[in-house]
């Protein structure tokens, strides 16, 4: 029964930074981007890349950029969840024989 928190407190973890990590990521990319239309002669470039990232976004979120987020990021959350429920039972499949 031991092995049941161990779990749970896996799966929180994993889902957790799993969900954090695409935000970040598109965050500091979009933060890159914007910054990078202050600079002269690149404001072009980053104005250009700042609205291909949102619209990017907008695909996966039926037009909303922040739901493309969420989708993203529950997408990949989702599939830690899984590659980290299988580690989990092929680790302890592995120690009992």
């Amino acid at each position: 029964m031991t092995t049941l928190p161990t779990l749970i407190r896996s799966l929180a973890l994993t889902t957790l930074l799993s969900f954090i990590a695409p935000v970040v990521l598109f965050l500091a990319f979009f933060a890159f981007l914007c910054t990078l239309s202050w600079v002269p002669g690149l404001g072009t470039l980053g104005q250009t890349g700042a609205n291909d990232l949102l619209q990017f976004l907008a695909i996966f979120g039926s037009g909303c950029a922040v739901e493309g987020l969420v989708v993203i990021s529950l997408t990949c959350s989702f599939v830690a969840a899984l590659f980290d429920t299988y580690a989990f039972y092929s680790y302890q499949h592995l120690n009992d024989h």
